[in-house]
């Protein structure tokens, strides 16, 4: 069996519903709670690389820090956004499902089911 690692958040509704998805077929991924255990710069990189994104399309564009932090700015690189995540791990985007060289954001939680 391929070994799958889910970025979850336990107090996210989707993030929840993509691990019971998962359960339900039999599977039992390692679970990184990335918000008490914040991915480095260099782990965020192989996902977005997985994930075929840019830095700005995994952020929560939503979450205060993003206001405060002025991400929105569009003259930020994808470091800087990098960085932004690294110090504050609530602005990426949940959950996210990895299963060998391939990535997806488990929005909706069906999402998940695509990469198995």
């Amino acid at each position: 069996m391929t070994d799958l690692t889910l970025y979850h958040n336990p107090r996210c509704s989707k993030s929840r519903s993509a691990l019971e998805l998962l359960e339900a077929r039999g599977l039992a991924p390692t679970i990184v709670r990335y918000l008490d255990t914040p991915p480095d710069a260099a782990t965020l990189k192989t996902l977005l690389d997985k994930l075929g994104l840019s830095a700005r399309q995994l952020l929560r564009t939503g979450e205060d820090e993003y206001k405060a932090l002025e991400l929105a700015d569009s003259s930020l690189s994808d470091s800087a956004l990098i960085d932004a995540m690294v110090a504050h791990p609530n602005l990426i985007e949940r959950p996210i499902l990895v299963n060998g060289d391939k990535a997806i954001i488990g929005r909706p939680p069906e999402n998940v089911l695509e990469i198995l």
